[in-house]
């Protein structure tokens, strides 16, 4: 379980055996069930989350009730209410299981306590900050100034595993259209081939 993360953290950084141990001594371990919430909007979100396996999708649901999907973290991803467990205030968004999922959790005190012990943890966290902030960036202006059909061309291209394991619904919501659309814009996608 802990194999494919420390592989991933060296990638970044070098830790020693000592590191290793400590960083691992403070993960805890949570599997849900598909469906099954890890955080949910209006309450506090605690942990920092790594997925083993499985697939989580992070939402907001607006005040008419539509789902607007935010994000989806796979095996290998990270995953936070960023908003909650910065500010300590309560969670924006749901994060759900979308597939039955192994996850690794850092609490929030626990991985304060890990960057002063080890600041070799805060450039890491802070690279994968700036690359989610690259990604969530990229993403706004696409759907400022794309036409739907580039925008799932898009996701399948830099996403091409994720097309295969989720429903059409939630990739319509994470483009920000309707499931009727995608329908319509991969069935003229076929035709154009």
């Amino acid at each position: 379980m802990h194999e494919t993360l420390l592989k991933n953290i060296a990638s970044f950084i070098e830790l020693t055996d000592e590191e290793k141990e400590y960083f691992l001594s403070i993960l805890r371990p949570k599997k849900l069930r598909k469906r099954q919430y890890h955080v949910q909007a209006g309450d506090m979100c605690r942990y920092e989350t790594y997925v083993v396996k499985g697939c989580l999708r992070q939402y907001y649901v607006d005040d008419e009730g539509i789902e607007h999907t935010v994000s989806f973290a796979i095996e290998d991803w990270w995953t936070s209410d960023m908003y909650g467990l910065i500010t300590g205030n309560p969670s924006l968004t749901n994060i759900e299981a979308i597939e039955d999922s192994e996850l690794l959790l850092i609490e929030k005190n626990d991985f304060d306590k890990l960057v002063l012990a080890v600041p070799k943890f805060e450039r890491l966290f802070r690279i994968k900050l700036q690359r989610a902030f690259v990604a969530h960036q990229r993403r706004i202006v696409e759907n400022m100034s794309m036409p739907a059909d580039q925008r799932y061309l898009n996701f399948t291209e830099q996403y091409p595993s994720l097309e295969q394991r989720l429903p059409l619904k939630l990739i319509a919501s994470y483009l920000g259209i309707t499931p009727e659309s995608l329908s319509r814009i991969r069935r003229q996608l076929v035709k154009g081939k």
